[in-house]
């Protein structure tokens, strides 16, 4: 099997795996929290993506990892992880949580696309093992940042259920 051929199987399975532990274990999870719980515990997740600044690390990744990919996803996952901890910071502030919480989202889902444009465009499928150590980061973490990222908006578009809207305000009168 090629290098480029293990990449795309890993990758596909990693998705494939992550989707089964989501339905299974943390969609029901999240569902059964109220919205603000539910994306602070995504944004708490989010927030360990200063981790990827490992792809410009000399010694833990490849001379020859393409910096063209590399440094854009550094700096983009860099730029998530941080609007997701001031997300978690402010949740007291709901319109700033908010307003952090779409910010991460819409930086991190971007990071996460641009990417796999830039890997595809570098050849990184073929070079795959110029991720050295890295490797388990597109393979293990990035499957399950996307799948938050696209459950998240789901959160964000989904209309709130009466019974919830009611309950607050109740909450907001007393």
């Amino acid at each position: 099997m090629s290098t480029e051929s293990i990449f795309q199987t890993h990758l596909v399975l990693g998705y494939v795996a992550w989707m089964i532990c989501f339905g299974a274990y943390i969609l029901p999870w999240l569902t059964s929290m109220d919205r603000v719980r539910a994306h602070r515990a995504i944004a708490t997740l989010h927030s360990f993506r200063f981790f990827g600044l490992v792809f410009i690390l000399p010694g833990v990744v490849g001379p020859n990892l393409p910096a063209s990919f590399a440094t854009f996803a550094a700096y983009g996952d860099l730029a998530a992880g941080l609007l997701a901890m001031l997300a978690l910071i402010t949740i007291r502030i709901r319109p700033v949580f908010w307003l952090f919480v779409i910010a991460f989202n819409l930086v991190g889902m971007g990071d996460l696309i641009l990417d796999y444009y830039h890997a595809i465009q570098a050849g990184l499928p073929a070079q795959a093992g110029e991720l050295g150590t890295a490797y388990a980061i597109p393979i293990i973490y990035v499957p399950l940042l996307m799948i938050t990222h696209v459950f998240a908006f789901y959160l964000l578009l989904r209309p709130e259920p009466r019974a919830i809207r009611a309950l607050a305000g109740e909450a907001a009168v007393s």
